[in-house]
């Protein structure tokens, strides 16, 4: 009989497994010796939950089950939750509450936001824990449950919070009232406003939607002269123009609605790619008549209008965003503060590289897209593999906002990324291309990894554990779980 290598690696497991049964030393998979490497893996994990048909969703719903169990018991010790503890005893009574099967999903959503109050956590908890969702199975199917501010009031109801634990309820004199407290990650922001597309040819302009259905979502960086040929307005006046809205925001256009609108200057090489394909080349006046020519024989939406003016403060057709709601969407700014998780110490933004508009970021109208914040015709060897937008990097340079370049593995270059075709700034070393991945750093500190110098490579969980605790470098020795290895580095 022929036998793979899987069969063999499950005959072998079991053949350990039953070993440890017939000595009566199960418990050693749970002790730090070298079969601990064998019992902590996945694989092994999902035989045993296969033999209780158990799908690594539910062995993980265990596990949060486990953390929910722990926290009400510290619940009903009088004891203040943590963050992890409140969200893992939220979620654990809510997927409790599914199994009683008398709730529906809007009722176990108000539900969980009367489990726990702000004297039932620490103080910095409120400020953390905006949402909790979870899965549970209904009787018609799987559904998620969003709980929206749930630390939301003083008290929250211990008996709901404790419901079917058979722990004691705790007095809340037990909780009592701790005045102040701080906020974690907490913005102290300059003074004034940021003003947007500082200094463009702006364009104030009336569109009109023709259509019998709402147009949405069109982008900040959309070259609008490409929109949607329901739409009618002078589309002379909007070439090599975009929505001066913040970047990353969109307009909606309802049908038969009008409404005036302003329009910006693109930035950079004022290279226009993409869209519908009406103005696919550089924007000058030599080709304004091959544009509008596309534009009537396609059958576009095309009116008059005169309006025009240059950005400036003050005026009229300036967009500006208080320090708030730019940190909030993009991350602080030079001359903000913010507060190092709940310590007494705070990081002042000395520099970004941002160009306050251009922007690179997703959400409803995002920018990286083909042709406005993501290049087209640039060569992969040209472009990242991969950036880290809006961080704030804390380091032993300075401590500044900007975009993240990784190329080959390594960080490249730091500062403005982008397409160079229609923003300003963008670093040649920092072309954002069709097959550049991105990751959103908006409201992330990036600052060096750790490097630990004694370690005994006793097992490949290190790699894990240094990872979740800020160690990106590991200098030691070993061949794995041995006692050389064990004693030595």
């Amino acid at each position: 009989m022929k036998i793979n290598s899987p069969d063999l690696e499950e005959i072998r497991f079991l053949l350990v497994h039953f070993r440890f049964l017939s000595e009566g030393q199960h418990n050693l998979r749970f002790q730090s010796q070298p079969h601990n490497v064998q019992f902590q893996s996945p694989v092994r994990l999902l035989f045993h939950s296969i033999h209780m048909r158990l799908t690594p969703r539910e062995v993980e719903k265990l596990m949060l089950h486990n953390a929910g169990y722990l926290a009400q018991k510290r619940l009903a010790r009088g004891l203040r939750l943590n963050h992890t503890e409140a969200v893992a005893l939220i979620a654990t009574q809510i997927l409790e509450f599914v199994h009683d099967g008398d709730k529906s999903v809007a009722e176990l959503m108000d539900v969980g936001r009367q489990l726990l109050g702000r004297r039932q956590v620490l103080p910095s908890v409120p400020h953390l824990l905006d949402s909790v969702q979870v899965e549970g199975t209904f009787p018609d199917g799987t559904k998620l449950i969003t709980v929206h501010n749930p630390i939301s009031c003083e008290n929250g109801n211990l008996d709901l919070a404790l419901h079917g634990s058979f722990l004691p309820v705790p007095s809340l004199e037990k909780f009592p009232i701790i005045e102040g407290g701080k906020i974690p990650g907490e913005f102290i922001f300059g003074n004034g406003h940021i003003l947007l597309n500082l200094g463009r040819e702006a364009v104030k302009i009336k569109v009109t939607n023709n259509g019998d259905r709402p147009i949405q979502v069109v982008g900040s960086h959309y070259h609008f002269i490409e929109v949607n040929p329901c739409l009618i307005f002078d589309r002379r006046k909007s070439y090599g123009m975009r929505l001066n809205i913040p970047a990353g925001t969109a307009t909606r256009f309802e049908p038969g609605d009008a409404k005036s609108i302003t329009l910006v200057r693109i930035g950079g090489n004022q290279v226009i790619k993409g869209g519908n394909g009406i103005a696919d080349n550089l924007t000058n006046d030599s080709n304004v008549k091959t544009v509008m020519e596309s534009v009537i024989a396609r059958g576009f939406g095309n009116s008059t209008d005169t309006s025009t003016s240059v950005i400036v403060e003050g005026s009229p057709l300036a967009s500006k965003i208080s320090r708030e709601a730019y940190a909030n969407m993009y991350g602080p700014t030079v001359g903000d503060k913010i507060r190092l998780g709940d310590t007494d110490l705070f990081a002042q933004v000395e520099k970004d590289f941002a160009v306050y508009g251009d922007e690179c970021v997703f959400g409803g109208g995002k920018v990286v897209r083909d042709g406005m914040g993501q290049a087209a015709g640039y060569s992969a060897a040209d472009c990242l593999d991969t950036v880290i937008t809006n961080a704030l990097i804390i380091d032993y340079t300075g401590i500044y906002k900007a975009d993240i370049g990784i190329k080959g593995g390594s960080v490249s270059s730091l500062g403005k990324a982008g397409n160079p075709d229609v923003m300003n700034g963008v670093f040649d070393s920092m072309i954002i291309g069709v097959s550049t991945e991105v990751i959103a750093g908006e409201g992330m500190i990036v600052t060096a990894g750790a490097i630990d110098c004694h370690v005994h490579f006793i097992c490949p969980q290190l790699a894990y554990e240094a990872i979740a605790s800020g160690i990106t470098t590991m200098i030691g020795g070993g061949t794995g779980p041995a006692d050389g290895t064990r004693a030595t580095t």
